[in-house]
């Protein structure tokens, strides 16, 4: 009987990764048990889950790696995997969109309520139709990592943005994105700042 040694290496290597991730995946769930009483709404459930996945892999990854190289490993396991297809999907939609700045002020008041909940607090200080000021001044996120000692992954999880951020061509796209500082970076907010771009004013 012929040997299939492209499936038996296959199994052997997905066994081996997947004895290797057991240890983080089953600290995952005894995180995710332990915050429950954080879930405070269906955002929540989801937003807590992921968070704790870093909170998982930086336990594992600190004590060998130290903080810096654990945080920095961590950084491009949950970034980059996604980021090509968070790219290519937010500027196909802005693309697409008869006023891209309007497209994206919607999806940003829209993701208040599906996506983030109640654990975060939204203030709008500005909101006219040619600027919208999105400022988080409660950060889930943040929040479920203070609780868990690890408050300095909050600026991997402010690393996730960049990938839609980097979409937004402001002379294409007709309006620019500002984000000065995060919660997670320092700061007392986050400022989410989009403005209609003024193509004169910019070669001034």
């Amino acid at each position: 009987m012929p040997t299939d040694h492209e499936s038996e290496t296959d199994a052997v290597v997905e066994a081996f990764y997947e004895h290797i991730g057991a240890p983080i995946r089953a600290r995952h769930e005894e995180l995710v048990e332990a915050n429950r009483h954080l879930e405070v709404d269906e955002p929540a459930r989801h937003n807590v889950r992921m968070t704790l996945a870093l909170v998982a892999a930086y336990e594992h990854l600190e004590p060998e790696l130290g903080r810096e190289r654990a945080i920095e490993t961590i950084r491009k396991a949950f970034v980059e995997p996604l980021g090509r297809y968070v790219r290519e999907g937010t500027r196909a939609m802005l693309d697409a969109a008869p006023d891209p700045f309007e497209a994206m002020v919607a999806v940003a008041k829209a993701r208040e309520s599906t996506s983030f909940g109640a654990g975060f607090t939204f203030r709008h200080p500005v909101d006219d139709g040619t600027r919208f000021f999105q400022d988080v001044h409660r950060c889930h996120y943040h929040d479920v990592l203070v609780a868990n000692g690890a408050a300095e992954l909050t600026p991997v999880m402010c690393a996730f943005d960049a990938n839609w951020i980097e979409a937004i061509d402001p002379p294409e796209h007709g309006f620019r994105f500002d984000r000065a500082t995060t919660i997670g970076l320092g700061g007392t907010h986050c400022p989410f700042h989009f403005s209609r771009y003024d193509v004169r004013s910019s070669q001034s």
